[in-house]
């Protein structure tokens, strides 16, 4: 009876399969999916045999969805629909309440809206770099760098960090790593409050270790299914320390957060930056900043461009710290 009862369920559920979206190409053929966004001219349908692949936009005929969508229109504001059906040829129904059929051409983008409240959404990347010289010196220099960050109800906690090694001709020259707390607390959808810790610690600078403690509001500009864009304003307590003294200082700190997916969902920009105005007399400014391109192999390999750029400015003077990494990363 038990066996009986299993195989009904399974039946049933095979029955109706997971996969709800559905798009007719203008030479006939059909593919069902999960309809990840439309952006760029490019639709992302999730599929179950082929995984993440990318449509021409003007080579569809007509799509179907279940699911809410955020979707823009030429010259048109945003507006939600909580379903698509099919129409006639070059067209589609918008059903929310009412229904409009429009022609797909006017459409430019459509995104998945997110609800300021979330179950749980967990994302990360983490990148590697590998670098071997046998010239005339021998030099093995490798890096990780990653980030993650769990979103729940109204917390987010994000996590970063990176370790870097260098060794020259068998001796060490580069020997530090960095670890970053964050956690949010939102409001409103677009305004948090957050508080950090951060730690770091260096062999070979003046300064061994530092830590630093910081408080302050943020601004969310956006946060979909193409990418985000934070602002944070914190109030940062600095402890230096080294074999000479230690150092303790109040700093004001702007942060930005950048991400956005381009060409559908095949590359993607991103940007971090800590602008710091330490409130001592011998510093100017710090920055911290990175700007990267990463190209999506897969639904999880990535290949990775950084550009890292650290500047301090202080008694008169500049100094600059340029860093590049290529390499292979993994992402969720």
């Amino acid at each position: 009876m038990l066996l009986r009862s299993l195989s009904a369920i399974f039946l049933l559920g095979a029955a109706f399969p997971i996969w709800a979206d559905t798009v007719w190409l203008n030479n006939g053929d059909r593919l069902t999916g999960e309809i990840l966004l439309l952006d760029g001219g490019k639709l992302a349908l999730k599929t179950r045999y082929a995984g993440r692949v990318l449509i021409d936009w003007k080579d569809i005929d007509t799509l179907s969805s279940e699911k809410p969508l955020l979707i823009k229109r030429s010259g048109l504001d945003s507006q939600h629909s909580r379903s698509l059906k099919a129409a006639g040829k070059g067209m589609v129904r918008l059903q929310n309440g009412s229904s409009e059929t429009v022609p797909l051409a006017s459409v430019r983008q459509m995104v998945p809206p997110r609800p300021l409240v979330k179950d749980r959404i967990w994302e990360g990347n983490l990148d590697a770099k590998l670098d071997m010289e046998r010239n005339t010196d021998s030099k093995d220099e490798w890096k990780l760098k990653g980030d993650t960050r769990v979103e729940h109800g109204r917390w987010r906690h994000v996590l970063s960090g990176q370790l870097e090694n260098e060794t020259k001709n068998g001796s060490r020259t580069e020997d530090n790593w960095e670890l970053e707390y964050d956690l949010d607390r939102f409001f409103t959808r677009h305004w948090f409050a957050r508080a950090s810790l951060d730690q770091q610690e260096d062999e070979f600078e003046f300064f061994t270790r530092q830590r630093s403690y910081g408080l302050g509001p943020g601004y969310r500009f956006w946060d979909d299914e193409l990418g985000r864009f934070d602002l944070i304003a914190q109030l940062t307590r600095f402890q230096l320390d080294s074999v000479q003294g230690d150092l303790d200082f109040n700093a004001y700190s702007l942060e930005w957060d950048f991400k956005r997916l381009v060409w559908g969902t095949r590359f993607e920009l991103y940007s971090k930056a800590q602008l710091q105005l330490p409130r001592i007399e011998e510093v100017d400014y710090v920055l911290d900043s990175e700007f990267g391109l990463r190209y999506r192999l897969n639904d999880w390999a990535r290949l990775s461009l950084l550009y890292e750029l650290d500047q301090v400015r202080g008694l008169g003077d500049t100094a600059s710290d340029r860093h590049y990494l290529i390499g292979v990363g993994v992402g969720w």
